[in-house]
């Protein structure tokens, strides 16, 4: 690939700078970085948007903030004219990406992989514009290749090279079976890029060996190489693992906004800079004073992180709804009062229904074991009051109000 950068004009190298600061901030990796920098420059010259592919994979599509580190990062590029390529493994989906997995992934079926889909488009429509970007379902390109292509495609890489996979070489060793099927994954989200002709991919860093093999794959096809941008994985609300659902530790696109904003703060103090830097839309320059501030101590923290859920609630539900639910976080969780609109509950069981039973026909736990844990650990109230008995016999003449953690409540009241 020629040198662009040197046939730019003054205000173009500015330009240059200015969008491959923005693109680099905040990520984990670029392969190779001055390529970036080159293929900017390209844009710049040609006046030709780049190509920016993610790949979906559609088995899980609930979106929360550990998703949108990425999203925010193509945002960035959509905003600059570029052209975003979402492409939906409707084909890869059926196989299952095996990436930090130590069994083979559940097979999708189409039904499956549509209505998923479908759920993804709905939710990134919070982060981008869908109506500018490319929606590419890799069906299109993988259903039609014959055995004669698939062999092809498979002499491109070697045995050795597929086993440098964490996941499939811990597999491996610890005598856990690999099918054959599951080599094939890294190879057709890399015959995408072939196919797009894609200029950049993204993803998280542990999809490191399957978006560097779009690079690998281009080559071998006489196509320009793409560059990727690794971006980093945002840790949960417990502070220690990944964001997940199973895990319990994520704040959700499509959650309410007291609720959102509530977890917001009870993000450990010690990953506000990364959730500022990772997970919110703010300028680079704000981003950078906040870190500042925090580090030379004249930003307290907990004003940093009412600043951090404000700014996450508004990016969703917008400015009004972040001052309400800050609004509603001050008078539940600084003053004490309970929230006025709380679930109501008619229970028609017994008299006096034990703590365990009720607390399970509120919906906020889904065995007694763990609603056992809770009270045991001091996390559930009646009237305001901490219960301690997990054998409390709970008398329902009068209207009880449960409340477990600090952001869920229920009232209750016989029928």
């Amino acid at each position: 690939m020629e040198n662009f950068i040197e046939k730019l004009n003054p205000d173009q190298k500015k330009e240059l700078e200015r969008q491959y600061q923005l693109y680099t901030s905040g990520t984990q990796d670029v392969v190779p970085l001055q390529e970036l920098k080159n293929k900017i420059a390209k844009s710049l010259f040609l006046g030709k948007p780049l190509k920016v592919k993610l790949g979906l994979d559609p088995s899980a599509p609930d979106v929360h903030l550990g998703h949108t580190v990425v999203l925010n990062k193509l945002k960035q590029f959509q905003e600059n004219g570029h052209t975003i390529q979402l492409i939906i493994g409707d084909f890869t989906g059926k196989i299952g990406d095996p990436t930090g997995k130590s069994a083979a992934r559940k097979q999708l079926n189409d039904e499956e992989v549509k209505h998923n889909a479908e759920t993804y488009f709905e939710q990134f429509g919070k982060v981008l514009d869908m109506g500018k970007a490319e929606l590419h379902y890799n069906s299109k390109w993988l259903s039609a290749l014959h055995l004669q292509d698939v062999i092809e495609l498979a002499g491109k890489i070697t045995v050795a090279r597929l086993l440098e996979r964490n996941d499939f070489s811990e597999r491996l060793g610890a005598g856990k079976p690999i099918s054959l099927h599951e080599f094939f994954y890294p190879l057709m989200q890399g015959y995408d890029s072939v196919m797009l002709e894609s200029d950049i991919e993204l993803g998280g860093n542990d999809q490191h060996f399957n978006v560097l093999m779009g690079r690998h794959l281009q080559e071998h096809y006489g196509k320009e190489k793409q560059v990727v941008i690794l971006v980093p994985l945002l840790e949960g609300l417990d502070g220690k693992e990944k964001m997940s659902k199973s895990k319990n530790n994520y704040i959700g696109v499509d959650e309410k906004p007291e609720d959102m904003y509530g977890k917001a703060m009870s993000i450990p103090d010690e990953l506000m800079e990364k959730y500022f830097r990772l997970a919110t839309s703010l300028p680079l320059a704000e981003k950078m004073s906040i870190q500042e501030k925090l580090e030379e101590g004249s930003l307290h923290p907990r004003d940093a992180k009412m600043q951090l859920a404000r700014t996450i609630v508004s990016m969703y539900h917008g400015h009004e709804a972040a001052e309400k639910a800050e609004d509603h976080f001050k008078s539940v969780f600084q003053q004490g009062s309970m929230p006025e609109d709380m679930p109501a509950l008619t229970w028609d069981g017994s008299d006096e229904p034990d703590l365990l039973e009720l607390l399970m026909f509120a919906g906020f736990f889904p065995s007694r074991s763990e609603a056992r844990w809770m009270v045991l650990n001091g996390g559930v109230r009646m009237n305001g009051e901490k219960a301690e008995d997990i054998n409390t016999k709970v008398s329902l003449q009068a209207e009880l109000i449960l409340q477990v953690g600090k952001r869920k409540f229920a009232r209750i009241k016989k029928v």
